[in-house]
Parts: structure tokens; sequence; C-alpha cells
């Protein structure tokens, strides 16, 4: 009697399954809040907003642009670590809140254990320039000329613990020579005064460099990276020039709160990656110097957790604690 009554609801059964993914609502099935941790305007919240354009007509969803700045980056993050991890609410993570600002700062956020990563946007290069009346043409001279000038040289930063100040502690430590240290509050001032000739040297990001290098107000010597940028094909990289390995970018990401479903990860990644791989995108992106850089989900928590390390061991080395 048993066996006759399982069998007669059997269909029932093995339906029931399927009545219950209908009864659930797909993702997303509202729109998604994504967190820019600066102010509206500048390059960043431009990758934010022209990207999130395009992914949500992939995602056929609405991004919601939040703009959260302040402490660095450390109100967006634990915003976003403290949201329900459900993929309605991501941020916009960049080599300063998942790279810098962990090698150099305590923050109160853990940039590895309190995140998912969804992928990564892309980067652009930072690139070493020196004021003009420099004598030196190429990378070659100017190390030459450093070298044989200890101490009497100054480069310019964004700040204690940017990228630009890290960049150029990472080329003084693999060149073994010193230059003083100039911070600004943003790189504008900073390259005010390098144009000034107040200091000769700066490692900007290639994007707010590039109307000086085109004005001749700076010289341009080399590029980071591992390949030669498509704006400036005869800058060689450092990488080429002998410092192997020499990679820091300024680069972009996205990352939602701990403990993402897989499959609303892999659903974002590979829309995600889907509008990155669109040629018009690829040059709206280039305004900012940006290079598209898709990878998988998996590929990007690596990438976080490399840079973060490279960068502590940067700091750790030449004595860079901004706690202190």
């Amino acid at each position: 009697m048993k066996r006759r009554t399982l069998l007669h609801f059997a269909p029932a059964l093995l339906a029931l399954p399927a009545l219950c993914a209908r009864g659930q609502a797909a993702f997303p099935s509202k729109p998604i809040r994504y967190i820019v941790p600066v102010a509206p305007g500048g390059g960043s919240d431009f990758v934010g907003r022209t990207v999130t354009e395009r992914w949500g007509q992939v995602l056929k969803q609405t991004f919601v642009v939040d703009n959260q700045s302040g402490g660095g980056g450390t109100i967006a993050c634990q915003a976003t670590a403290r949201a329900a991890p459900d993929g309605y609410t991501l941020m916009q993570g960049y080599v300063a809140t998942h790279g810098t600002s962990p090698a150099t700062r305590k923050l109160p956020y853990d940039a590895v254990k309190d995140f998912t990563p969804v992928g990564m946007i892309g980067g652009t290069p930072n690139v070493l320039v020196v004021n003009a009346s420099v004598p030196a043409s190429n990378l070659k001279e100017f190390v030459a000329y450093l070298r044989a000038n200890p101490g009497r040289l100054s480069y310019g930063s964004a700040g204690p613990g940017s990228l630009t100040h890290l960049t150029m502690e990472l080329f003084k430590q693999q060149i073994n020579s010193f230059m003083v240290h100039i911070p600004y509050r943003g790189i504008a001032p900073a390259f005010t005064d390098l144009i000034g000739g107040q200091t000769q040297a700066m490692f900007p990001g290639l994007a707010a460099a590039v109307p000086h290098i085109r004005s001749g107000r700076v010289r341009p010597l080399a590029v980071t990276g591992l390949a030669r940028h498509a704006l400036f094909k005869d800058l060689p990289t450092l990488d080429e020039s002998g410092y192997k390995g020499f990679d820091a970018q300024q680069w972009y990401g996205v990352v939602g709160p701990a403990g993402l479903p897989e499959a609303v990860v892999r659903t974002l990644n590979e829309t995600l990656g889907a509008a990155l791989s669109q040629p018009d995108l690829r040059e709206k992106l280039a305004i900012e110097a940006l290079e598209p850089n898709p990878m998988s989900a998996a590929k990007f928590g690596e990438f976080l957790r490399a840079d973060i390390e490279r960068w502590t061991q940067l700091a750790r080395a030449r004595n860079i604690q901004l706690d202190n």
C-alpha cells in the first residue's frame, strides 16, 4: 500500500524543485546599488557611471550609483561590508581601497575577508614624468642623474600612502637611489609644483598626465605595466627597461559583501565581462586611459590578494606606516 501511494505521488514530487524555482524571483529582480567611494566627478566616478550604464543594459537591470566619499574610501567600504550579501549592493573597489591603504594603514575593514570579489574592470598605468628642465631624455639618463645627485632631487605625490607615493618608493628601491618625498593634497597641486620646478619628478596615473605631456610641460620617461600603452607607443615600460615585474597600476574592480552566492557572482561576472568586451565601451574608457581587463571572480580575488601583499611588503621595507 505504501509503495502504491509513493508511486502515485512521484510525478508531483519530481516537479516540486521546478515549482519552487518558479516561486523565486530570478536575479536581478530589482535595481542594484553601486557604491563609488569618491565624490561625483573625476576619473573614478566616470568609470563607475560609464561601466554600470552598459552593464545594466547587458544585465537588463538598472544600476543606481551611490557616491560615498570620505575617509579615503573607508566609509564606502564599511557600508558595502555591512550590506546584505544578496547581490543588490556592490562597490567599485580600486587600488586605494583594496591595495595601498590596507598596506599602509589600520582600517576598520578587512580588504579580503569582508568582501566577495566579483570582477575586474581594468587599469591604467602610472607614468614617470620629470620637469622639462631635468637633463635626462630617457630613463637611463635619469637614473644616472639621480645617482650623481643623491638627495638633491625631490618628487611629488597625491599624498602619503597614495599610489603615486608608493610607486616612486618602489622605483627608488629598485634603482637604489634617493629622492625627497613632497606629499600634496591631490594630484593637481603636485603637478603645479612639478611644472614650476619646485619638484623634479612624479609617478602620476597616465590619464592625469596626458594633457601635461602633450603640452610639453613635463617629459615622460617610462610607464608601468608589462606592455606599452596605446596612447604613447614609443614610450617604453619599466619592465622592458630592465625593472622586471614593475606593474603598478591604477586599477578598478567590483566587490560585494562577503558571502555572495556563487550563482549571483557568476551572473554578475559574466555580464560585466560581456559589457567590457564591447568596442565602443572600450573607446569611452580610453578617455581615462583605462584598458578593460575582465577576469573571472576567482582570478580577480587572487589579483586583490597579490596587490595587497605587494604593497604591504614595500611599506614594511620602506618603513611606511601612516598610523604611527
